[in-house]
């Protein structure tokens, strides 16, 4: 096997991780975050925190797999590698089918919102919807037809959204000015005692770290991995905690916990109308759109490729199709149309399930990230065996950060619950489901790649 360069530094491997972590997520999350601790601040900053050490211990320990693997790709091919070719096949079927095209869903939709509230237009549902559909659609045609397009939004988008992040920040440590009236039809809500419910709000904090995982990619070609990763994975996210928590705090100090509390995904255009006058509003908001189109055009970009990725290793159907590339462009055409169609399919779903509010508040992508833990905690397991074989020497990497792990996905699962108790469980079995189906599809079909 020819051994990988090693040309990333630490300092390029921490600006990946919070690259990718800080997203969309934050802007409209922020509000969710809040409602769900009954507006207690000291109680949504303990869920920053514990989300955080999630992020960490989970990433630390992953890094272990992904220093020992001889494959790239990711989780699926540490699937492969130290637990299944029929496991992997498992957790491929969950990040193609339901992951993925959930998520992408989802940020769509809040372009569309940001934008009808950037340009004072009706805010229906079925807009932000039918936005949501254009920008969804924009970006995966742009990352099929031009790649090096795409990749230059990206750069661009990931400076430009840490400017309202840290800039309301620094704002907020500075403010003296009262609370904003609520605007007109608002009514108002008010603090409130809501028990252990506040561990609900692990769920959309969760969703806004989201993205983490992805940096255990590149770790065979960082200088000393084994020493470099995991500083990398701790240091990244308490930068993203940092972040974080300054424009959480920053926010309530310039608009208040009540306005938040009762105008939602509105306290952000206040803060910009607060700070810098009537243009104010669409300046901050300006910024906010365009940062959360990169994390639509990352998250296609990204995508398009699953499907080729299973099709080469023949874990779905129509393998042979979808897995020819258009050696112009490197991507397969069938790999596109499979990642849109399946994203259009979960909008629709989306809007059946907002429009009807049968999620009580929550959306659909929040229960395929409180998932996805859940099947980390495998490859946790797979590490702390690891250790007990003495592959991994190390008592905090092969033990206490898999163990920790394993506690922080559990807690998460615990919040996902308490978020949405009725709808929570059915969609967390039907996730378990496909994977059933795409383990069962690698039995039928004789999957024989990796090792048993």
């Amino acid at each position: 096997m020819m051994k990988e360069k090693t040309h990333y530094g630490l300092g390029t491997a921490v600006s990946m991780i919070v690259g990718i972590s800080i997203g969309s997520g934050i802007f409209f999350k922020a509000d969710e975050i809040l409602i769900a601790t009954g507006g207690n601040v000291g109680l949504g900053i303990l869920v920053f925190i514990i989300g955080a050490l999630c992020v960490i211990f989970g990433s630390i320990t992953l890094s272990q797999l992904a220093s020992l693997s001889s494959m790239r790709g990711g989780v699926v091919s540490y699937y492969e590698e130290f637990v299944s070719p029929r496991a992997a096949n498992a957790f491929g079927w969950f990040q193609l089918f339901i992951y993925f095209p959930t998520i992408t869903a989802i940020v769509s939709w809040v372009s569309g919102i940001y934008t009808l509230i950037l340009f004072d237009l009706p805010n229906t549902l079925e807009l932000q919807v039918l936005l949501g559909f254009f920008y969804m659609t924009f970006f995966f045609g742009m990352n099929y037809l031009s790649y090096k397009f795409g990749g230059r939004f990206q750069n661009i988008t990931t400076v430009l959204k840490m400017i309202p992040l840290i800039g309301i920040g620094l704002a907020g440590v500075f403010w003296t000015q009262s609370a904003p009236s609520l605007p007109e039809g608002v009514s108002l809500v008010q603090s409130s005692d809501v028990g252990w419910a506040w561990l609900g709000a692990l769920v959309p904090v969760a969703f806004s770290f989201d993205g983490w995982i992805v940096s255990t990619t590149i770790t065979q070609e960082v200088r000393r991995h084994r020493r470099t990763m995991p500083i990398a994975l701790t240091v990244g996210p308490l930068i993203v905690l940092a972040v974080y928590l300054a424009f959480f705090l920053g926010l309530i100090a310039i608009v208040g916990v009540e306005f938040i509390l009762s105008a939602g995904d509105q306290a952000i255009a206040q803060a910009g109308q607060s700070l810098f006058g009537i243009y104010g509003e669409r300046i901050l908001l300006s910024f906010v759109l365009i940062s959360i189109m990169g994390v639509v055009n990352g998250i296609s970009l990204g995508y398009i490729r699953l499907p080729y990725t299973l099709a080469a290793k023949n874990m779905m159907p129509m393998s042979s199709k979808i897995s020819v590339r258009n050696e112009e462009k490197g991507l397969s055409p069938y790999a596109a149309l499979t990642a849109y169609g399946l994203t259009v399919f979960w909008l629709i779903i989306h809007y059946i399930t907002q429009r009807w509010d049968i999620l009580a508040g929550g959306d659909i992508s929040e229960i395929a990230i409180v998932f996805s833990y859940v099947l980390y905690i495998i490859l946790y397991i797979k590490v702390l065996q690891l250790g007990r074989k003495k592959v991994i020497n190390n008592w905090f990497l092969g033990a206490f950060a898999p163990i920790m792990g394993t506690v922080g996905s559990l807690t998460i699962l615990l919040g996902g619950w308490f978020s949405n108790p009725v709808y929570m469980p059915v969609f967390i079995l039907f996730s378990a489901l496909v994977c059933v189906f795409g383990y069962l599809y690698a039995i039928r079909n004789g999957n024989k790649l990796g090792h048993e």
